[in-house]
């Protein structure tokens, strides 16, 4: 048996906040992420009253937020929009230590393999800021999986010398898109592992992922093509049993928190994804 937790994002089920809540404890779920970049649930729309709400429900639902979402969909590459940038997520860092979780989860761009690449010393300087910050008030920037392989987000990580940004794993991004081993993504961030994503997909066509992340300009030849598909838990190109173990030989003990993002019944779905981590880590 795994001592691992499974959870939901909130926003997956395609309900209201609140029924979100309660339909994730219906159906076994223990921990929640909530993305709290725009509308009612920002930082800055965000009133008192409705923070009691959220969290009175959530407890008294028997769950937690396992960590919040604060992907504000730049990345942090661009020197004129970073500053910007790192003031809404630091924002966002103290609304979720409200809310109960000290997890930020996000996405930075695409590292550059190359470390002369302008770009390399311009992410390090934005997350380095952000590294900081989290450090001071006990939380982590959790770098979501996907753009880059493992090992270039490793080398990337290390060079900030500091855990305040560590890592989300998301196994579906790293296969779809990057075309990486998630058991060897394990092994190589084990020293940052703080969140991971329950998901699946395969990889349709290889590409730069730059493109896919707007990183660079879709080039009008590829505009149209079906890069990757998500697909659910145990369908797709993720050996969820060997990832599992993997996270805990490491000694990860924290959440599998099941992100679906498509399909016509995600209720459906994540109960399903449900009952699947279950049987494996039972």
């Amino acid at each position: 048996m795994y001592n691992l937790k499974i959870g939901a994002i909130v926003e997956s089920f395609r309900l209201d906040t609140f029924d979100a809540i309660k339909k994730a404890a219906e159906i076994g779920a223990m921990g929640l992420q909530m993305y709290c970049t725009s509308g009612e649930n920002a930082p800055e729309n965000m009133t008192p009253e409705r923070k009691r709400e959220l969290i009175r429900t959530v407890k008294d639902n028997g769950l937690v937020f396992s960590a919040i979402c604060g992907d504000l969909g730049h990345g942090f590459g661009d020197t004129e929009k970073n500053p910007a940038l790192i003031e809404k997520s630091k924002r966002i860092v103290d609304l979720a230590l409200e809310l109960g979780a000290n997890i930020v989860t996000t996405h930075i761009g695409v590292v550059p393999t190359d470390k002369n690449h302008p770009r390399y010393k311009i992410m390090q300087d934005a997350c380095g800021t952000l590294a900081e910050y989290a450090d001071s008030v006990g939380a982590r920037f959790a770098v979501e999986t996907g753009p880059e392989k493992s090992e270039v987000l490793r080398d990337f990580l290390d060079s900030l010398g500091s855990k305040g940004v560590s890592v989300n794993l998301d196994p579906a991004n790293l296969v779809m898109v990057a075309g990486d081993d998630p058991v060897a993504a394990v092994h190589n961030l084990k020293d940052y592992i703080v969140h991971t994503h329950a998901k699946d997909g395969v990889m349709l066509k290889a590409t730069n992922p730059e493109f896919i992340y707007n990183v660079e300009p879709m080039p009008e030849e590829l505009r149209g093509v079906g890069f990757y598909r998500e697909v659910p838990l145990g369908t797709g190109s993720v050996d969820f049993p060997k990832y599992i173990a993997a996270l805990y030989e490491i000694g990860y003990r924290g959440f599998l928190t099941i992100e679906r993002e498509v399909g016509d019944n995600p209720i459906a779905d994540i109960t399903t994804a449900v009952n699947f981590l279950k049987g494996i880590i039972e």
